[in-house]
Parts: structure tokens; C-alpha cells; sequence
């Protein structure tokens, strides 16, 4: 089960860190976070493997960066230089082997938490 936390309300040019607290065993397949879209679906914001190789978004690139604790369990994305476009709820997520995709999408991932919040005021 993953649970997020650390959403929250700031304004425009802020920072969040958002943490995704799940079991142990979970940390050796490829975990990302998701937040949700205009269009009506999740949009891949940044994955990273078993090998802690990172990769993000477009949008995510240069101002957000994902980590994983795997002595707490824990799983991070620290969201930097904020802006109103970055409002939405954000989900953790995990597949089922240790490899990440080339493509970052809502349906290659298994398991979800059931999100956290970030709302950026301009």
C-alpha cells in the first residue's frame, strides 16, 4: 500500500516535497509519480528504476527531482520553482518489476496511492 503526503497550498516561485511511504520490498521495482491532467488522465511527472537512475518530464525537468529512501521506505519528489500549471493531485506509483519504461503511462503501473494535493496560487 502507498501512502502519500506533503501536498499542500504555496505560491507561484515555491517549493513542496511530497513523500510516498510504502513496503520495503516495493523499492526494488520502478516507482514514479503521476498527477492528474487537463485531459482527463494521469501525466508522468518522474520515474526511477532500481538502478536510482531518474527521469522526468518536459515540465519536470530542471525543477523537480525524485529520490527514494530505501532504508526508511520512503520515496520523494522535491517540486522546486513552482507554478500555477503544477496544481494538481499527485500519485505515487509502482510497477511490478524492476524496469522502467521508455514511455512513462498510467498503465504500465499497478499500484497507486490514493494522492496528495498541491495547489500553487499565482
Amino acid at each position: 500500500q502507498l501512502v502519500e503526503s506533503g501536498g499542500g497550498s504555496v505560491q507561484a516561485g515555491g517549493s513542496l516535497r511530497l513523500s510516498c511511504a510504502a513496503p520495503g520490498y516495493m523499492y526494488s521495482n520502478c516507482l514514479a509519480w503521476f498527477r492528474d491532467s487537463p485531459r482527463n488522465e494521469r501525466e508522468g511527472v518522474a520515474v526511477i528504476g532500481s538502478d536510482g537512475r531518474p527521469r522526468y518530464s518536459p515540465s519536470a525537468t530542471g525543477r523537480f527531482t525524485i529520490s527514494k529512501d530505501t532504508a526508511k521506505n520512503i520515496l520523494y519528489l522535491e517540486m522546486n520553482n513552482l507554478t500555477p500549471d503544477d496544481s494538481s493531485m499527485y500519485y505515487c506509483a509502482e510497477r511490478d518489476t524492476p524496469f522502467c519504461p521508455a514511455r512513462t503511462r498510467e498503465a504500465d503501473f499497478a499500484y497507486w496511492g490514493q494522492g496528495t494535493q498541491v495547489t500553487v496560487s499565482s
